[in-house]
């Protein structure tokens, strides 16, 4: 199943927050926004926050953020 989304149809704008990842020079930020709770979690390009949107599921996104959390910690 193949499913688009843009950001708006995943969350209203108040619930997107900037990545900490993200580098702060206004180049390479995401931004993401928790759903409601089993949805899972969106992303989208925060220079395009009406244009398309991922939906991660919960177990993706837990999955992603231990990998980052292990990686950075361990450099």
């Amino acid at each position: 199943m193949n499913v688009r989304f843009t950001a708006p149809q995943l969350a209203p704008e108040s619930a997107w927050r900037k990545s900490s990842y993200s580098d702060g020079m206004g180049n390479n930020c995401i931004e993401v926004a928790h759903l409601t709770p089993g949805k899972g979690t969106g992303v989208r390009d925060s220079k395009n926050p009406t244009g398309p949107a991922l939906l991660v599921s919960p177990t993706a996104w837990t999955t992603f953020v231990t990998h980052i959390r292990e990686t950075t910690s361990s450099n």
